[in-house]
């Protein structure tokens, strides 16, 4: 188990567990005990703990992600998320609307694509260089990297996904607003919280700098 504070955690459970044991029996030795607990725990009760403190850092992670995402609609950021949504829609509202749509598309899949590659490498290159590795830290790049090829795996599909609907000013807003969306997300997640991981780590392990 590579995670340090996975380990931490697998530790904490263990020595909580041993001391509750010799509580109950005082007359055990410290190997005994330690033997004992690691027969209650087995491979499953150790794997429980694992996807627990996996579905916390998950979390941990969907809150960061959406506290930056949701400064784009308190000013002065809304300004900004104004202004893409009115590029958006002044491109889809002109004849030119399925050339501008394909294009914005395909631009922001491959940049996607290209920059979580970058960012995987990166993660990939820190984590030889570190001895400590951290699950959140895993998780942030891990899912910048996925956004990529969520896009990139929609590119064919893309005219069935907006099939008839620039032929209403509804059609036109809807689509406008998942554009403006999928770019926040995209920066967010590509760009911002791999930016901020290490005051992440610090914010969310208080080893982390020990």
């Amino acid at each position: 188990m590579e995670h340090y504070d996975l380990q931490t955690e697998l530790v904490d459970h263990l020595t909580n567990d041993i001391e509750a044991i010799w509580e109950e029996r005082p007359e055990l030795s410290s190997e005994e005990a330690r033997v004992q607990s690691f027969k209650k725990f087995g491979v499953f009760g150790f794997m429980e703990v694992v996807e627990e403190r996996q579905k916390t850092m998950g979390k941990r992670y969907r809150k960061y992600l959406w506290n930056y995402f949701k400064q784009w609609f308190e000013l002065p950021q809304l300004l900004i998320t104004i202004s893409i949504f009115i590029i958006f829609y002044m491109a889809f509202s002109s004849s030119l609307a399925d050339v501008f749509y394909m294009s914005s598309f395909i631009l922001l899949a491959f940049w996607s694509f290209y920059r979580g590659n970058r960012l995987n490498k990166e993660f990939k290159r820190k984590k030889e260089m570190t001895k400590r590795k951290w699950l959140l830290e895993e998780i942030i790049f891990k899912q910048a990297s996925a956004v990529g090829f969520i896009f990139i795996s929609q590119i064919f599909n893309a005219d069935n996904l907006i099939n008839g609907a620039f032929i209403s000013s509804i059609g036109i807003v809807v689509v406008s607003v998942v554009f403006t969306l999928a770019r926040l997300f995209s920066y967010v997640s590509l760009l911002v919280l791999p930016n901020e991981a290490e005051n992440l780590l610090e914010k969310t392990y208080p080893e982390y700098n020990l």
